[in-house]
């Protein structure tokens, strides 16, 4: 993904809310990689403790919070989100320093920003941030979450394509009084799979750095490139419709799932662990129900006979970045504890 971002001279600045690891961050400053994307105040402060000092956090910002924000703008670089009129002159009283700020824009995801149609109110708003001394625009920022939802990955490079384009006129728009204004998106599925990502200036991926089921019945990746799976203890059989249970429910893997060509809801698949790997045991194999501790896994006349209970089944998650942040702890394939924001610390 780094080399993918150089070739197309986009920024880079990747999203740390699935994997919420200072381990796994090592990685990408290994990359050469020195500006990030966070989901909250307190993930911007568990990075900026590691050392992390371009910090983005790419949710509305929350004016509650405005002791620990000030508290991380003395220390970092951060960028703050603001999604409506009013805010940046409440904003600009409660900080103690300037800080950049990105608009957030809704370009058809419609779970928050403001619509690109609503030119009035993006008129407004940057009126409003150009008077306030604390303020400095940087541009306008989209999550393409659409693109969950597409059926190919034709649909989704046409989503792309089409959010770039509707914030290229209002950054053309702008662009006489602030020639500098960058656009950011953020969707794994478009930035795994679009070849080309022209128009973006900055992009915010995350969920790459694992992959799960959704992106894979997304046809965004393969099930070898899914890097996280689920370690659940075998604790009944059911015979007679050759289903396990599992000590893994809803508070494990939360309660996403795709759905098969039978419109059979799935919240994970099963694998096998191999030496250093694991191995697709097939589609039949797969997690069908769950509650708060329970799991239920559906098998096949073979994978049932050879499952034990008490022994421990691997389980690739629907949504990595949910499960990860839910089980809040890793096992790397070599038997090495890797961090947590809140796990391991």
């Amino acid at each position: 993904m780094t080399e993918k971002m150089e070739r197309q001279k986009i920024t880079f600045r990747p999203h740390f809310k699935t994997h919420q690891s200072a381990q796994v961050g090592s990685w990408f400053k290994n990359a050469g990689l020195r500006a990030i994307t966070v989901s909250s105040v307190k993930m911007a402060e568990y990075f900026a403790g590691q050392g992390w000092k371009d910090i983005t956090i790419a949710f509305p910002v929350n004016l509650r919070e405005i002791q620990k924000i000030n508290a991380l703008a003395e220390k970092i670089n951060l960028e703050l989100v603001i999604a409506d009129p009013g805010v940046p002159t409440k904003l600009n009283i409660l900080l103690s320093k300037p800080v950049n700020i990105w608009i957030k824009a809704d370009t058809g995801h419609h779970r928050s920003g403001i619509p690109v149609e609503e030119t009035e109110t993006y008129e407004k708003i940057i009126k409003e941030i150009d008077s306030l001394e604390n303020l400095n625009l940087k541009g306008f920022l989209s999550h393409t979450g659409n693109t969950y939802q597409a059926g190919s990955v034709e649909e989704i490079e046409e989503l792309h394509t089409d959010a770039v384009q509707k914030l290229k006129v209002l950054k053309n728009k702008y662009a006489t009084l602030h020639p500098n204004l960058q656009i950011s998106l953020g969707d794994t599925p478009s930035f795994a799979s679009v070849k080309d990502l022209s128009g973006a200036d900055e992009a915010r991926p995350g969920n790459f750095v694992f992959f799960d089921l959704m992106q894979y019945h997304l046809g965004v990746c393969s099930l070898s490139q899914i890097a996280v799976a689920v370690a659940c203890p075998v604790v009944s059989k059911k015979k007679k419709e050759k289903q396990i249970i599992v000590h893994g429910g809803a508070i494990h893997f939360s309660r996403e799932f795709v759905l098969d060509n039978n419109q059979q809801k799935i919240y994970g698949r099963l694998v096998e662990l191999k030496e250093k790997t694991w191995i697709d045991t097939g589609e039949e194999n797969i997690l069908i129900g769950l509650s708060q501790e329970h799991g239920t896994i559906q098998l096949n006349e073979e994978q049932f006979e050879k499952t034990n209970i008490g022994e421990l089944v691997y389980i690739l998650p629907v949504h990595s970045c949910l499960t990860a942040n839910l089980m809040k702890e890793y096992l790397s394939l070599e038997g090495n504890k890797i961090d947590h924001m809140e796990g391991a610390f």
